[in-house]
């Protein structure tokens, strides 16, 4: 795998991108300076059907970013066009060609689809389904699955040496790829690397950004007052959700999830909160149970969401499942996951069952006819009902008629 490192001192050729037998929607790009002109060297299983199209968008790529001699070689696995401009520019910057091409800024020659509008605050957030930076094989269908979200990752699952190529790949899936209505995330790398990745993804307008490691408010004052800076206005307007990793980071959750009006949600991953705590993570979770009911305290008193980890195992759809009850019990919104076989299953955990809407809507109707009658009390059966009771009721009706379990005009 080649990953777009700068080349040695006074060697002008950059390479980005994969090849192998496992590739497939990739390519790999070397690019060296001299020459006539561009000259392009292309091998690609579909050269017959595609090649001169291929051709065409390697050297416009490289004109757009003031590239007019060099020698290029391409090796294609399916790549589509914003792929290859990805992996070209990358390559570019990495033969450190020409100055122009060098700044975070440089345009790629597809044009950016219009940007969709910002999601809502309380959104709808049970899954977020995590998608390497690195692999646009994975990006290219993730829609079809119906997350809630998807999360382009720039961080953990892309190795050090590739994360300049990745944030060019993410920037350019966020113009052109359709998540299928799907909130669209970038996890950015720990700060301050993570503020080099702003600079590439926000332009391109993702509804939400992750932050991870987060261990104090200033730090998520520092993220949103970076993406204020670059789209040049007052407030960021793109939500933010901090990622607990650490003792000192649930320590401080409070003041984290309540640092920026633009924080929507508050999450902890517990791979690297068991590894800073020294014990092993467990299918149960008892390990970390104080951590996450810490979490979902925080979030509500600041008003936002809590959003579970992911569960890691992903053979084991029944020990996410007792996961999942076992997390909207406790408050949380939503989780992660690791793979799209668990969506349906976390979308399964997160639904309130039939008996809990009827118990619910009974509630409702019951706190209806008794403010009819001029009641302070409200009684079910022989229960008498708290205005807590009902207010829990209420969501519960909400969010299933949110979720298409009920009919608009039930209550």
């Amino acid at each position: 795998m080649s990953t777009g490192t700068a080349p040695a001192a006074g060697v002008r050729r950059g390479e980005a991108g994969r090849r192998g037998g496992d590739v497939r929607s990739d390519l790999y790009v070397a690019v060296e300076a001299g020459g006539a002109g561009l000259e392009v060297s292309l091998e690609s299983r579909v050269a017959a059907l595609y090649g001169d199209s291929i051709r065409e968008t390697v050297e416009s790529t490289l004109r757009g970013l003031g590239v007019e001699a060099a020698r290029v070689e391409v090796e294609d696995a399916g790549a589509l066009p914003w792929v290859i401009e990805a992996r070209v520019e990358a390559a570019v910057r990495a033969a450190g060609l020409p100055p122009a091409a060098t700044g975070e800024g440089a345009p790629s020659p597809s044009p950016a689809a219009p940007a969709p509008p910002a999601t809502a605050r309380h959104l709808l957030r049970r899954s977020r389904l995590y998608l390497p930076g690195n692999e646009p094989k994975f990006m290219l269908n993730a829609g079809l699955h119906r997350p809630d979200g998807v999360i382009l990752d720039l961080e953990d699952s892309v190795h050090p040496d590739a994360k300049p190529a990745a944030r060019l790949l993410v920037r350019n899936a966020l113009r052109q790829v359709d998540f299928g209505g799907a909130e669209r995330m970038v996890r950015i790398n720990q700060l301050p690397l993570g503020l080099e990745d702003l600079d590439a993804v926000v332009p391109e307008r993702p509804e939400l950004i992750l932050i991870p490691k987060a261990e104090r408010p200033d730090q998520v004052v520092e993220v949103a007052d970076r993406i204020a800076a670059i789209l040049g206005q007052a407030e960021p307007g793109i939500w933010l959700m901090p990622i607990l990793e650490s003792a000192v980071g649930v320590e401080n959750a409070f003041a984290i999830a309540s640092a920026s009006p633009a924080v929507v949600a508050l999450t902890v991953g517990l791979e690297d909160y068991t590894t800073d705590l020294g014990v092993v993570k467990t299918r149960e979770g008892l390990e970390t149970l104080w951590a996450r009911q810490r979490l979902v305290n925080a979030a509500r008193a600041a008003g936002v969401q809590a959003i579970d980890s992911v569960y890691g195992d992903v053979q084991d759809e029944e020990g996410l499942l007792a996961w999942g009850h076992a997390s909207r019990a406790m408050g949380f919104a939503g989780m992660g996951c690791v793979h799209p076989r668990q969506i349906r299953v976390i979308h399964q955990a997160f639904a309130p069952t039939t008996e809990e809407i009827e118990k619910a809507l009974r509630i409702v109707e019951a706190f209806r006819e008794a403010e009819a009658r001029g009641l302070s009390v409200v009684s079910l059966g022989s229960k008498m009902i708290d205005p807590p009771v009902v207010t829990r009721a209420r969501r519960l009706v909400e969010r299933a008629r949110e979720l298409g379990l009920l009919d608009g005009g039930e209550e």
